[in-house]
């Protein structure tokens, strides 16, 4: 077996045989992240075990409703102690962030759990699958090999991860196992519908005024093939955005008919754009677009950081990704 899929038996092991544990994911963090930390973490903890959580951007408005994400500790963090740390859907170490990476060096073995194909296996430890469609689906098997609790709070991180990290089971990465690990929270009793309007269909008026402005600026380019959009600081501070409200927008641009890859570029703090991609065409690889200029993810989306200013960061990144469309037949 490769050193980067440490068997998930040996892995739960390793989380039994410890009784301090912390678990942290990536900055910026989405469905998948928060979904995976708290899942394993209200599991272990009623297994009994002590588990601090830790996001070092906290979590987003969008995902609050989801039990006890209260308990998700953010910078600056406590002297704690711990005997594991896990590392849940992130790529490089460092996009944990510099406060949880120093939070999780103090534990004597690091896990690195993700889907990320670009994941180097950092930890000491690592169960990296670049098929799997989602970490929560990977925390979900090592919670079934390993024995541990799966209660409702439990199951209800690890759906929301796995639906928002499938586009709702849309993504082509989704598999017939991801379907019936659905299925078996079901028959468990898990209010599936309920979540699905919380994830889906309870968005702030914000949102849709973002929405709005998406749609009245995007661009196309590559006789329509390509859409993007540039979502610069002032419509931020005019709507006032919060951490979530973008989620999933991007999805908007890429179910246009024509459309076969979309990209948002927002601006960031220090002068940086944040690039994210998105395919609907296997033979075009995002990552490996992202991946000039310094970024990477999964083949159909992935995400990179440029220098600005927006309009040139964008007009350098789009001419890249227009050379690769332009391959297609």
């Amino acid at each position: 077996m490769p050193a980067s899929l440490t068997p998930l038996a040996e892995i739960a092991d390793a989380l039994r045989s410890a009784q301090t544990i912390a678990i942290a994911a990536h900055v910026r963090p989405d469905g998948d992240a928060v979904g995976s930390v708290m899942g394993l973490a209200l599991s272990l903890r009623a297994a009994g075990k002590t588990v601090y959580a830790l996001l070092e951007d906290g979590v987003p408005l969008n995902l609050t409703f989801l039990p006890e994400t209260a308990t998700l500790l953010r910078p600056p963090y406590a002297d704690f102690q711990i005997d594991v740390a896990v590392a849940l859907d992130t790529a490089t170490h460092e996009r944990l962030g510099p406060q949880t990476v120093a939070a999780l060096g103090r534990a004597p073995l690091l896990i690195d759990i993700d889907h990320h194909p670009s994941n180097p296996g950092y930890g000491h430890l690592n169960h990296v699958d670049g098929t799997q469609p989602a970490v929560g689906q990977i925390v979900y098997e090592l919670l079934k090999v390993g024995g541990f609790p799966l209660t409702d709070a439990v199951m209800q991180h690890l759906f929301s991860a796995i639906s928002t990290d499938t586009g709702s089971f849309q993504f082509s990465s989704t598999t017939a196992r991801t379907h019936e690990i659905a299925g078996e929270m079901i028959r468990a009793g898990l209010d599936t519908a309920r979540l699905a309007q919380l994830l889906y269909q309870t968005y702030p008026a914000r949102r849709l005024h973002l929405l709005r402005s998406m749609l009245n600026e995007m661009a196309f380019r590559a006789e329509g093939r390509i859409a993007s959009w540039q979502f610069k600081q002032a419509l931020m501070d005019e709507v006032q955005v919060q951490p979530g409200d973008t989620e999933g927008m991007i999805d908007t641009l890429r179910m246009i008919d024509s459309v076969v890859t979309a990209v948002i570029f927002e601006e960031m703090p220090e002068g940086k754009v944040r690039v994210s991609a998105r395919s609907k065409d296997q033979r075009l690889d995002v990552s490996a677009v992202c991946g000039q200029f310094g970024g990477g993810g999964h083949r159909m989306a992935a995400g990179a950081r440029m220098r600005g200013p927006i309009e040139v960061a964008a007009e350098t990144f789009l001419t890249a990704l227009e050379h690769e469309v332009r391959r297609l037949a």
